[in-house]
C-alpha cells in the first residue's frame, strides 16, 4: 500500500493529479462539480494526465447512474484528446468522510493528490494555478480561496486550531456577528484572508491539495473521526512534521458547503451539535495533554449552558463527549 502511494500505479502517461470526490445523496451538485472539473481537465495537453476518482458512499439518489454517465463519456473521450481518467468506487452505506477520501487516497495514482466536495464547482484555471504553486513550493499542503457563490470568501474555512476563545466567542450565536467584524477578536478564532498567498492553521478538507510525498509523509484522514475535524487532525499531523498550509487567493473555488448533510442538520439539530463538539473534543483529547482535554470539555458544556441547551450538556455529560453515529 505504501509502495502504492509513493509511486502510483504503472501508466503508459505520466498522471499528474488524482482529483477525489466523495459525495453522498448530491446528485446535481455532483454533476456540477464534474462538469467543472472536467472542463479544467480538457484544458490541459501534453503527455500529463488527470484522474478523477468519485467514491459514492451510498447514495440513493440515483447519483451512480449520472456517475456511471459521465465516466463513459470521459474514458471514451480520454484515448483520443481528453487526458482524463475516470474511477468510481461504491459503497453500500456511508462510510464517513475519513473512510471514504482514503478509499480514494489508497486507489491515487497522481503525483499530486486534491480532495475536493461535490458541493463545489471549479473556476477556470484554479487548479493549474494551485499546481503551478506546488511546483515552486514542494513542502507545503494548500488549498485555493473557497468562495459563497455570491462570491464572498468563506473565512469560516481558515480558522485557527481549536481553542478556548472559539468554543466562547466563535461557538456562541450571539457573539459570533460581532466577533468576526472586530478585528482583533475575529484573529483569536480565524485567520484573515488575503490577496496574496497566507498561511493557515488548518485547510478544509472541501479542496485540500498536496503532493504524494506529504499525503505519504502525514498519512491518511484519521477514521476514528465520525464527522468532522477530519481534516483539522490531517492538518495538525502536518505541522508537526514541518509541512506549511497555504492558501492560494488566486485560485477561487465555489462551495456551497454541508450538502450532504444539511437535511440531516435540519431533522436532527440536536444530533448535529452534540457530533460537532464531540469530534472537537476528539481532536483535544488525541492533540492535547489530557488535563487540557478535560478542560475543555467542561468549557463546552459550559457553553451548552450559556446558549441556551441544557440537554445537549447533560447528553454531553452522560456520554463523555464520545461521539455517536450522526450520519446514519
Amino acid at each position: 500500500l505504501l509502495i502504492m502511494l509513493l509511486f502510483g500505479r504503472f501508466s503508459m502517461k505520466r498522471i499528474e493529479l488524482s482529483i477525489i470526490i466523495l459525495s453522498y445523496n448530491t446528485k446535481e451538485l455532483l454533476r456540477k462539480c464534474l462538469e467543472s472539473v472536467i472542463n479544467e481537465g480538457e484544458v490541459e495537453t501534453g503527455s500529463e494526465k488527470w484522474e478523477i476518482i468519485v467514491i459514492d458512499n451510498g447514495s440513493t439518489d440515483d447519483s451512480i447512474k449520472m456517475i456511471n454517465e459521465f465516466r463513459k463519456l470521459t474514458n471514451s473521450k480520454s484515448k483520443s484528446v481528453n487526458p482524463l481518467i475516470f474511477k468510481l468506487i461504491e459503497n453500500k452505506e456511508n462510510v464517513g468522510f475519513a473512510k471514504g477520501n482514503n478509499q480514494g487516497i489508497k486507489e491515487a495514482a497522481g503525483e499530486y493528490i486534491m480532495l475536493l466536495n461535490s458541493d463545489t464547482v471549479v473556476e477556470p484555471g484554479a487548479i493549474k494555478k494551485l499546481l503551478g504553486f506546488l511546483e515552486n513550493n514542494h513542502s507545503v499542503a494548500i488549498s485555493p480561496l473557497l468562495v459563497l457563490p455570491n462570491g464572498q470568501p468563506q473565512i469560516d474555512y481558515y480558522m485557527r486550531f481549536p481553542n478556548s476563545w472559539q468554543i466562547f466567542l466563535y461557538h456562541n450565536p450571539i457573539l459570533r456577528p460581532m466577533v468576526m467584524r472586530i478585528p482583533f477578536l475575529r484573529l483569536l478564532v480565524a485567520q484573515k484572508a488575503g490577496n496574496r498567498p497566507f498561511k493557515v492553521d488548518q485547510l478544509p478538507g472541501a479542496a485540500l491539495l498536496a503532493s504524494r510525498e506529504i499525503w505519504h509523509n502525514v498519512g491518511f484522514l484519521d477514521e476514528d473521526y465520525h464527522f468532522l475535524f477530519e481534516d483539522v487532525d490531517w492538518c495538525w499531523r502536518a505541522k508537526k512534521l514541518g509541512v506549511g498550509r497555504m492558501v492560494v487567493p488566486e485560485a477561487t473555488i465555489v462551495h456551497i458547503g454541508g450538502a450532504s448533510w444539511k437535511r440531516s442538520l435540519k431533522e436532527n439539530s440536536f444530533g448535529f451539535y452534540y457530533q460537532f463538539f464531540a469530534s472537537m473534543l476528539l481532536f483535544f483529547r488525541k492533540n492535547y495533554r489530557k488535563f487540557n482535554a478535560t478542560i475543555f470539555k467542561w468549557l463546552i458544556v459550559i457553553n451548552f449552558f450559556l446558549t441556551l441547551k441544557p440537554k445537549l450538556a447533560w447528553q454531553f455529560i452522560k456520554n463523555d463527549g464520545k461521539q455517536k453515529y450522526f450520519l446514519r
